[in-house]
């Protein structure tokens, strides 16, 4: 079984995966939810966010859906 870091780095890269197939970059996301552009970047680059954010994320880009 995975360890946490990754798992950590499976979120982080499935969020880069979302963002990148929507067009959407850090700035726009920042923009989106509220959020400063370096909050996101460091935290997709640590990949140490709750699955609230990710789903605050989703759901700014407008994602319905969640391939694991």
């Amino acid at each position: 079984m995975a360890d946490q870091s990754e798992w950590e780095t499976k979120a982080a890269n499935l969020l880069k995966a979302e963002l990148k197939r929507k067009g959407v970059t850090y700035a726009q996301l920042a923009e989106l939810i509220g959020d400063k552009e370096v909050n996101i970047r460091n935290k997709l680059s640590r990949g140490k966010f709750s699955a609230a954010y990710l789903m605050q994320c989703a759901d700014a880009i407008g994602l319905k859906e969640l391939r694991l």
